[in-house]
């Protein structure tokens, strides 16, 4: 139980502090989630808990299963079926980014080497299938047709947006359009599925659950947003994540699209060198940052991550106050104040 412990400390830890209220709201439930992730990591063949146990203890705010546990309780849910349907939220993240840094050949995630970095990519990507098949055994366990179709869906359409990543890298010419339709699949699905199916066990009508859905999908583009903003802010260093992953790796963020935009001939070349024919020098990373901040791409990227946490907001205005919508609410600000 020693990885369950280590989950409840991150859980608690210094580093979520602008999760304080979402942390303290569903601690205990958070716990019992913990207990199930370990539990269902278990396998015979060594080097899957072993695998995982490494990505999962490597940190992270356990963001997706505390909708889960919040939105039920913003509901008035008062069963355990919420629980083991966050931990299958939680294996369904843990699989995609096992499969992320495979593909982006990432070597760090959190300060810490990447499962592929310390056994390589085969297992990497066989596990990360391992904790997919996890994650459909709970949705099955569970019984419910609607939450498996929803969270199934949305597995589907993080897949898509993965690829159409792959379609959209090193491409300059890849517009606002296509970066949006990208993380509304990679990032907003599951954050939406995650906050849907809490009013779903708890049997509420269908336009709470509308409601919880378009919560989670504003949120979950805000927050995807304000990422692609540190990936060029010197306060990724305090996240534990290296500045300019996404320069590196060459991804068509908001930030790099607008910058493009507004770019003039001898900025394009720049643009064109460094993202697709990926010859990069040094000082790139920071000439690429002084034409961002000259054309306002972060700030303007950072307005556009407001209007999304706004919307988010304004999505639970019909229920009715409580400590789960006030959390729910407080972590969307954490969530636009991070980038400060």
């Amino acid at each position: 139980m020693a990885l369950a412990a280590e989950l409840d400390k991150q859980a608690k830890g210094p580093a979520n502090g602008g999760l304080e209220p979402l942390s303290r709201l569903v601690a205990d439930d958070l716990q019992a989630v913990n207990r199930l992730i370990v539990r269902h990591m278990h396998s015979p063949v060594a080097l899957i808990p072993q695998l995982a146990s490494h990505i999962i203890a490597a940190g992270g705010k356990r963001l997706r299963p505390m909708l889960t546990l919040a939105s039920a309780s913003l509901c008035g849910y008062s069963g355990e079926r919420h629980l083991g349907l966050a931990a299958c939220v939680e294996f369904i993240h843990t699989a995609t980014l096992l499969h992320d840094d495979v593909v982006d050949a990432s070597d760090l995630r959190r300060g810490l080497a990447t499962a592929n970095a310390v056994w390589g990519n085969k297992p990497s990507v066989l596990v990360g299938d391992f904790l997919f098949s996890r994650a459909f055994q709970l949705m099955t366990a569970d019984g419910s047709l609607d939450v498996l179709r929803i969270l199934s869906d949305a597995s589907a359409v993080i897949a898509e947006g993965e690829v159409l990543q792959l379609m959209t890298a090193n491409d300059i010419s890849s517009d606002e359009t296509a970066y949006m339709q990208v993380i509304e699949a990679k990032t907003a699905a599951l954050f939406a599925a995650a906050c849907r199916i809490g009013a779903v066990v708890a049997d509420r009508p269908a336009a709470e659950e509308a409601a919880l859905e378009r919560f989670g999908s504003g949120f979950g583009i805000a927050f995807q947003l304000v990422d692609d903003v540190l990936d060029y802010s010197a306060l990724q260093a305090e996240l534990g994540k290296a500045v300019g992953d996404d320069f590196r790796d060459g991804k068509i963020t908001l930030p790099v699209v607008l910058a493009v935009q507004r770019a003039d001939e001898a900025e394009r070349a720049f643009w064109r060198r460094c993202l697709e024919d990926q010859d990069q020098r040094d000082g790139d990373l920071e000439q690429a940052i002084d034409y961002m901040q000259r054309h306002d791409a972060l700030a303007d990227a950072m307005a556009r991550a407001r209007e999304y946490g706004a919307s988010a907001r304004q999505a639970l205005e019909s229920f009715p106050d409580s400590a789960a919508k006030e959390a729910l609410l407080e972590v969307v600000d954490f969530c636009v104040d991070r980038a400060y």
